[in-house]
């Protein structure tokens, strides 16, 4: 799932035509499907970057030589706090979003390392491909990263990102949402996820989204507000698990095309 806004080479179609494609081609799928097909046509880029050849194998170890490192130590407490910056405040609604990683059994993931990046509160994200004509809040860099306490929660204070327009097709348009990268016990068990909010106008007219057919399985990529972790004049709480396997596991993205 890409999260910049880059050309590709679609029909800019009407959305009711996009729509009325999606419900078809779900309607073929089998019922239960909780993964989305790699080569969805109303996501158009899908079609030229999804895997075509078999898999080759990859030494771990040799990836490791060469790969970044972390630990513990190397992340600061303030890192997982978005709305932190040296030049000011950043301007948007904010929020606090907050969770546990689990596995199958609903056993914790303790030590985990969760990163985020997403839009600022106008859709605009800090990168020199996204040339939208939204402003770019220069108190915002959008990233963040903690580590899983022992039973598993993660949390980050941010602002709530805003939709935006994509060249998929004519009006596009994404749902707000914030990426979610995991690690697992190094770099090459790296997961990517995406995780939207509640009552989002735009979700059925998202050809990502709508990319995972079984809508039990779309339904756990959105939080749910709940307002015990609101905290007075200050911000609003989301809370979002994250479940890495089993029959209600949260839909990851594959591994690097």
């Amino acid at each position: 799932m890409t999260s910049l806004r880059t050309p590709v080479p679609a029909d800019l179609e009407s959305q009711a035509d996009l729509t009325a494609e999606i419900k078809q081609l779900q309607a073929e799928t089998r019922p239960g499907d909780a993964q989305p097909r790699l080569d969805w046509p109303p996501y158009r880029s899908s079609l030229l970057r999804h895997p075509t050849k078999t898999l080759r194998y990859a030494d771990p170890e040799g990836a490791e030589l060469v790969a970044p490192v972390f630990g513990q130590t190397d992340i600061g407490e303030l890192e997982s706090d978005l709305t932190v910056q040296p030049g000011g405040e950043p301007i948007g609604e904010r929020i606090k979003v907050t969770g546990r990683v689990l596995d199958g059994d609903g056993r914790p993931v303790r030590g985990q390392l969760v990163e985020i990046w997403q839009a600022n509160a106008s859709g605009r994200y800090i990168h020199q491909r996204d040339q939208h004509p939204a402003p770019i809040d220069p108190n915002f860099t959008g990233v963040g990263r903690c580590l899983t306490d022992d039973d598993g929660w993660y949390s980050f204070t941010s602002i709530k990102p805003g939709p935006y327009p994509w060249r998929n097709h004519r009006n596009a348009w994404r749902p707000a949402h914030i990426h979610f990268s995991l690690f697992g016990t190094e770099f090459t068990q790296r997961l990517i996820t995406q995780m939207y909010f509640p009552g989002d106008q735009l979700f059925a007219l998202d050809p990502i989204l709508q990319s995972i057919t079984d809508q039990r399985a779309r339904d756990r990529l959105v939080a749910t507000c709940e307002h015990e972790l609101s905290e007075h004049e200050w911000l609003l709480g989301y809370r979002w698990d994250i479940v890495l396997t089993g029959t209600h596991a949260t839909y990851l993205e594959p591994g690097d095309e």
